[in-house]
């Protein structure tokens, strides 16, 4: 029989009724002709491609052909090549909120507040007598848009000008008595978000002050987080706060708000004991628009993917316990997707083939019942077998036990591999994956471990540029390059690993759980492998079962569904 792996996540308040969880995996929707309806597949690792100040990286904003980047206490500009230069000191600790008018940079920092000029170069505090500080900034017609803190207040600056500010350049959102804690500008209309409702405002170019209310936009849904909020999906995404109580996540439809949250989300979010810190942005890849909701002090992190309506985990594994995602923040600079980390100063790109999260593993987990919702007649049942429909021998990596090569060159020797279908090179020496695993001459011997960075190295000249970041080596055989020419030779063997999967299960609803049972899902071309496990014994007095299956091999994970053999009895 079909068990239903398939889904999202939803592990209600009484794991007896539902223990369905999802750690850095995300369904898809096969419309037609797919093996199954849907599949599961991992969540994109992060590539690290560059380090900007000693973080934490509190913001990021796309301006012109560069990226500023808020890290710690500075202000960085980064290039195409990921160079940075640092442009100034700025206040505060928390997550920044910028914008642009295509000449100048707006930095709020809550209370702060900064601007700096791309076509001067000069960067600057705003020091106008009349500026009431900032806590969100939005860009409208050539005006700065932004809320006062602790205030029912929003300000405009004057046009193209950031730094003045009128003393009467503001207004009051005073259809409930609540403060504003965050705005945002979506299709040229200004959300201004109430702890317990939110109003909106357009243009209306008034001579004392431009905007005005927009008649019946008027929504009695308030936000809880200021950073929270998150243009996606011609929508805007925040966590609610109203007066009957907190913790659902909203959309608007219209003027109105959609809760996007389930029951268990709203649930697992009450337990958590601070909710204003929440930090949300959103991102598109491959089709998925995902609302990534954080929450830094309960250390954990929820993603909405619009595509499928369904929610999953995002998770960092510490080594002992999953904690919240390591990204902070989010821009789409270079063609890529980009998020700062909230810990350091390193920022990443999503890629879908990197299966790691920098140089640490990223651990994929999926919960379910073993039986379909309604076919529990609470009868013992014997399970015989449960085989998971993956992707077997897609990739592979270097077995850490026993991957290393022993070497000795003469000149200037190259190990030349095949990384998919793009050849490449590397000289091992002084650097692999960023680590000092040889000496610097030409003799030695190196662990292949992790490999996740490339490095090309000629003897006594070490460059740090990596040529690629790649996680999985997809060759069996490493040769020297052209060895007549550089009379070097190689010696030792690399063993390319082996994935595996992990296989535990609950016969008490997810309370308690069995003893760890592996499998293998295969070699390098190994398509044919099946991933099974079998004598999975019987349930005991509840007459139920949970299954988890999870791994942390940095290969493709791409889950089609799974078959359980199993008999009925009748106890």
């Amino acid at each position: 029989m079909k068990t239903p792996i398939l889904g999202g996540a939803y592990v209600a308040r009484s794991v007896n009724a539902a223990a369905n969880r999802m750690v850095n995996l995300f369904p898809e929707v096969v419309p037609e002709g797919g093996k199954e309806p849907a599949f599961l597949q991992r969540c994109p690792g992060l590539r690290l491609v560059a380090t900007v100040g000693e973080g934490p990286i509190r913001g990021m904003w796309k301006f012109g052909d560069f990226l500023y980047v808020a890290s710690g206490g500075k202000l960085y500009r980064v290039d195409g090549n990921f160079a940075a230069t640092e442009l100034g000191l700025i206040n505060g600790s928390g997550p920044v909120s910028m914008a642009d008018n295509g000449i100048q940079l707006f930095v709020a920092c809550n209370p702060s507040a900064f601007i700096y000029n791309a076509n001067t170069g000069v960067f600057a505090q705003i020091t106008d007598p009349d500026f009431p500080g900032a806590v969100t900034v939005g860009y409208l017609d050539s005006y700065f848009v932004f809320n006062e803190p602790n205030s029912q207040r929003v300000w405009v600056t004057s046009l193209l000008d950031g730094t003045a500010i009128d003393p009467l350049d503001f207004a009051s959102a005073e259809g409930n008595p609540d403060n504003i804690v965050s705005l945002m500008v979506d299709h040229r209309e200004v959300w201004l978000f109430g702890n317990n409702t939110v109003e909106v405002w357009y243009n209306a170019g008034l001579a004392d002050f431009p905007l005005a209310r927009i008649e019946g936009a008027f929504m009695e849904t308030g936000c809880l987080a200021p950073y929270s909020v998150a243009k996606l999906d011609n929508a805007v995404f925040w966590l609610g706060s109203d007066a009957r109580g907190n913790g659902i996540v909203y959309r608007n439809q219209g003027y109105n708000a959609q809760r996007v949250s389930t029951h268990a989300i709203e649930w697992q979010i009450q337990q958590y004991g601070v909710l204003n810190d929440a930090i949300g942005y959103s991102y598109q890849q491959d089709g998925h628009s995902f609302y990534v909701l954080t929450f830094p002090t309960a250390q954990a992190t929820w993603v909405f993917d619009v595509a499928t309506g369904a929610w999953h985990e995002r998770a960092f594994w510490d080594g002992v316990q999953y904690r919240r995602h390591r990204s902070n923040c989010q821009a789409n600079f270079a063609g890529q997707v980009l998020v700062g980390d909230w810990e350091n100063g390193r920022v990443y790109a999503f890629d879908p083939e990197v299966y790691q999260d920098g140089n640490d593993e990223q651990r994929w987990l999926r919960s379910w019942r073993a039986l379909p919702t309604g076919q529990n007649t609470l009868k013992r049942t014997a399970h015989h077998a449960l085989q998971l429909d993956c992707e077997a021998g897609a990739s592979a990596f270097f077995d850490t036990a026993s991957a290393s090569i022993n070497w000795i060159a003469f000149g200037l020797g190259i190990l030349q591999y095949s990384v998919g279908t793009q050849p490449g090179s590397s000289i091992m020496g002084e650097k692999f994956n960023g680590r000092m695993l040889g000496d610097v001459d030409n003799t030695g011997s190196v662990v292949l471990a992790d490999a996740t960075t490339v490095l090309s190295y000629a003897a006594g000249n070490p460059v740090s540029e990596p040529v690629r970041n790649y996680l999985q080596i997809t060759a069996t055989e490493i040769l020297f390059a052209n060895p007549s020419k550089y009379n070097a030779y190689i010696s030792g063997t690399v063993n390319v690993g082996t994935s595996r999967a992990m296989l535990r299960w609950s016969d008490d609803g997810g309370h308690t759980w069995s003893n760890e049972h592996w499998a293998s899902m295969g070699k390098l071309g190994e398509y044919g492998k099946r991933v099974i496990w079998r004598r999975l014994g019987m349930t005991t007095k509840l007459r139920d079962r949970v299954y988890e299956v999870s791994g942390s091999d940095p290969v493709k994970i791409a889950i089609m569904g799974a078959e359980l053999s199993v008999t009925p009895t009748s106890a």
